[in-house]
């Protein structure tokens, strides 16, 4: 059954064709085998009545003048005769016209009586002048052996003719039909092409029939004119083509285009590096089976959710969600796509990498709940300050007003400190911010930051060691722009200094490149390696067991602007845990001319050091020193 289901129309119509002509053969066969036979019973019959009329008026003329006993004899005699030279007659009988057998041939051939089949009998009429007399009646037997014979020669020639007719109408049919086939497989081939996009091809119609040669001639026209049609327009469509994909290459962000059955059937090269995937990887798969960083299908729900809304509202408020991919934080956001004709064809994901934007407002926040702990301890110790003096003044001698103005004098500088990092932030921020700069000595700056920070450094019995390389020559610089960077520098290294150490200031040209290299060396803890490349990060703060000293996080990032991007120079940093550490920067003798100093990348990794120490030395290099103990 399951065979018969799957025939083509054209089979089954081949088989019912096949099995209709054999249903009407057969009925033909067996009605003209019947007919045949039929008839030849009826001559059968018709040549025994003659036989047996012929009998009766030979049997008549023989024993006509006969007495009874030369009858018997001469009846036998001719009824033997007969008998012996015909097969097909069983029996002769002879009877009286009272009916009573004269002579019957089953006295001599009794078997041979019992093959008849057919009997016939026919009256003996004696003819007297114009009258006859019934004397008798003659009854014959026959076998039948030659009807049968003739009956059976003629069936087998009809079924012989008919079946020859039948496998002649079965062949033209097949042969019809294989013919059929081949045309419409030709055609089928061409087709194919077609559809797959070869124009142009042709289609031999040599040898087929009329109706063939006509649809051949017609298919042939067809692909001419698709193949002129594709030349004309093949020109056009590549143009749009590389449109497309050249606007899509040029897209900042990634675009990931997806049918309606969830395919991946574009996704340009931005979105391959956000995703970290390449073509072949991800081209023609389901968008519901990309994992992201977890191993998480972190498509799968949204893309569910997205087709239980309405196409509507999702075209007014398209989906968005952030995913994570090797570290990086991208913003999905995924909106329907519809043809000219409002048809839905898929859905558009376009997706941003928006790392950096969550880093910063993280940072952002942490800066501000900072700056708000920072600014509220020395405004709390001013005003518990300022009151106890306010109101119990008098009581104190002149010893602990002093060192209650000192306190407070001491918590004025760290919260102008402060405000002065946020406002530098802000104002070095500015792409159009430029310093005027004077050619001058560097070490007049260091001996005021040297001098500034020497109350400070007294709090912790810490020393300064300065020293500088003979014949330093001149370089252009802000002095107000370096004095902060060099007191920030300064700063942290009395920070971070254990009690009795010794900071180390240094002034030297540069190793390398045409620069002016101030260098800071401190004795403690040290920085970790990993934090080195972003310890000059805006809002960057090292919160360890080691490092707990609080702040804004803006110094060093201050640091990096004034001297980088206001001054053309490098900031760099050395460190080891538990040696100390070595903070420094370099200025250029002969910098570029200011209108260049857009070009100039802020965003340059900090330098380090090379490996080296300041040390005390007391030879003859030509070195100056100076000391200052507290």
């Amino acid at each position: 059954m399951d065979k018969i289901k799957n025939m083509t129309t054209q089979n089954r119509l081949i088989i019912l064709g096949l099995l209709s002509t054999t249903i009407v053969m057969l009925c033909l066969t067996c009605f003209a085998v019947n007919k045949i036979r039929k008839d030849l019973d009826n001559g059968y019959k018709n040549f025994g009545q003659i036989i047996s009329k012929t009998l009766a008026i030979e049997s008549v003329e023989l024993t006509k003048d006969l007495p009874e006993l030369g009858k018997y004899d001469t009846l036998r005699s001719h009824t033997l005769s007969i008998l012996n030279s015909n097969d097909d007659i069983s029996f002769i009988e002879f009877r009286d016209s009272e009916s009573r057998t004269i002579y019957s041939s089953e006295e001599d051939y009794s078997k041979r009586a019992e093959t008849a089949k057919i009997v016939v009998n026919s009256p003996m009429l004696l003819k007297v002048g114009a009258n006859a007399t019934n004397v008798g009646s003659v009854m014959v037997g026959l076998s039948g052996t030659i009807i049968n014979e003739i009956t059976d020669t003629t069936t087998m020639s009809l079924i012989m003719v008919f079946a020859l007719t039948w496998g002649l109408i079965v062949l033209v049919m097949l042969a019809h039909t294989i013919l059929t086939t081949k045309e419409l497989k030709l055609l089928q081939d061409g087709v194919k092409k077609i559809s797959s996009g070869t124009f142009g091809i042709k289609v031999e119609s040599q040898g087929m029939s009329k109706e063939a040669k006509q649809l051949f001639e017609a298919f042939n026209d067809m692909s001419s004119r698709l193949h002129k049609y594709e030349e004309q327009n093949i020109g056009q469509l590549t143009l749009e083509k590389n449109k497309l994909e050249a606007i899509l290459a040029c897209i900042a962000n990634g675009v990931v285009v997806c049918d309606n059955y969830d395919n991946i059937i574009l996704v340009n090269a931005h979105a391959q590096k956000l995703l970290d995937v390449t073509p072949n990887e991800i081209l023609k798969t389901k968008i519901q089976q990309y994992c992201d960083t977890s191993g998480e299908m972190c498509f799968k729900e949204r893309i569910e959710q997205f087709k239980d809304t309405p196409l509507d509202i999702m075209e007014q408020r398209p989906l968005a969600f952030n995913i994570e991919v090797n570290k990086r934080i991208i913003k999905s956001v995924m909106s329907p796509m519809f043809t000219v004709n409002r048809e839905y064809v898929g859905y558009i994901i376009v997706l941003i990498d928006v790392t950096k934007e969550i880093e910063m407002d993280n940072l952002r926040s942490h800066f501000i709940s900072n700056v708000s702990h920072e600014l509220r301890t020395p405004v709390t110790v001013l005003r518990s300050y300022i009151d106890t003096l306010y109101n119990y003044g008098n009581e104190f001698d002149f010893n602990t007003q002093k060192e209650f103005i000192g306190v407070m004098n001491q918590e004025i500088v760290r919260l102008n400190r402060m405000v002065n990092d946020i406002l530098d932030f802000s104002r070095y921020e500015s792409q159009n911010v430029k310093l005027e700069k004077t050619k001058q000595d560097i070490m007049p700056v260091i001996e005021d930051v040297v001098d500034e920070m020497k109350v400070i450094a007294s709090e912790h019995n810490l020393t300064f060691s300065v020293m500088k390389e003979p014949d330093l020559p001149e370089i252009p610089f802000n002095k107000d722009s370096i004095r902060r960077v060099l007191s920030n520098i300064v700063s942290n290294a009395i920070k971070y200094s254990p009690d009795g150490k010794r900071i180390r200031i240094k002034a030297e040209r540069a190793r390398v490149g045409d620069f002016v290299e101030v260098s800071v060396e401190d004795q403690g803890q040290g920085i970790a390696e990993e934090y080195l490349d972003k310890i000059f990060d805006r809002f960057f703060r090292i919160e360890n067991d080691t490092h707990t000293i609080k702040g804004t996080g803006l110094g060093l990032h201050l640091v990096k602007i004034s001297v980088e991007k206001l001054h053309q120079g490098q900031v760099f940093v050395q460190s080891k845990l538990g040696e100390g550490s070595t903070f420094g920067f370099r200025l250029p003798i002969n910098p570029k001319q200011e209108d260049n100093e857009e070009e100039q990348n802020n965003d340059e990794m900090p330098v380090k050091a090379p490996e080296h120490s300041v040390t005390e030395n007391n030879g003859n290099d030509g070195w100056e020193f100076s000391f200052e103990k507290h």
